[in-house]
């Protein structure tokens, strides 16, 4: 249990539990978001900080919603190759490529306070960042973070001083080589090393709130995806 990079024991520090499952309902997106937000509520009113994993990104808007009611609008981190600013698939506005659009319009995340590293790999048209610089969230690509390394993204966390932070860390910010098991992989990502330190630089935040989503078993080789999440959502606890 001891972190001898951040020097810490986290089950020393507080009491940790696995909450278990929430309850979904797979035949309505709208329902299951309720449910999150409600049931997710519970534990944050009971004094609790959560650190969810998913599964399928999308859930981020209803755990921001949830983390809302509880610390109004929260300082973003995102770690992910791509920005889930997308208005929506298929006619549904929800899915893994749209949370991040309707919390910034739902004033779930504090206006200037946004950040995502790791977006790479091709999108739909040049007009796919206009409402990242719209609404002032900062990227730091992986091109940016493989030429300038930590401090890339360091100077940006630098503002966000004590507000209270989420964090929310899609698994296909790695690179596929590090973690295959996701359902869209993008190649030149980051290592497992890393992803880790990039982790381990948030310490000092004021985190409210986390989660790891996006790991696929089924796509999984040798099961490395999972050891990576687990190893880094010990490293997301350390952080608390």
């Amino acid at each position: 249990p001891w972190n001898p990079v951040l020097q810490l024991n986290p089950f020393d520090r507080w009491r940790i539990a696995d909450y278990g499952d929430l309850s979904l309902n797979p035949l309505s997106i709208d329902d299951t978001y309720q449910r999150i937000t409600e049931q997710l509520g519970e534990v944050l009113h009971a004094g609790a900080r959560a650190l969810c994993v998913g599964g399928d990104h999308s859930i981020l808007l209803p755990i921001l919603r949830a983390v809302h009611r509880r610390f109004g609008p929260v300082a973003f981190v995102q770690f992910d190759a791509h920005g889930d600013t997308w208005p929506g698939y298929f006619g549904s506005p929800h899915s893994h490529g749209t949370p991040v659009k309707y919390a910034v319009e739902e004033g779930l995340i504090d206006p200037g306070f946004a950040l995502q590293v790791g977006l790479r790999g091709q999108v739909y048209s040049k007009s796919d960042f206009d409402f990242a610089r719209k609404h002032r969230i900062g990227i730091v690509t992986s091109e940016e973070f493989h030429e300038r390394g930590l401090a890339a993204v360091v100077r940006h966390l630098k503002k966000f001083g004590k507000r209270p932070t989420y964090v929310t860390l899609d698994i296909d910010v790695v690179d596929p080589a590090f973690a295959p098991g996701t359902g869209t992989p993008q190649v030149g990502g980051l290592s497992s090393h890393q992803i880790i330190s990039l982790v381990r630089a948030l310490k000092g935040l004021n985190l409210v709130g986390a989660d790891l989503v996006e790991v696929s078993p089924p796509y999984d080789s040798s099961e490395i995806t999972s050891l990576l999440a687990a190893n880094l959502l010990y490293e997301l606890l350390c952080l608390y």
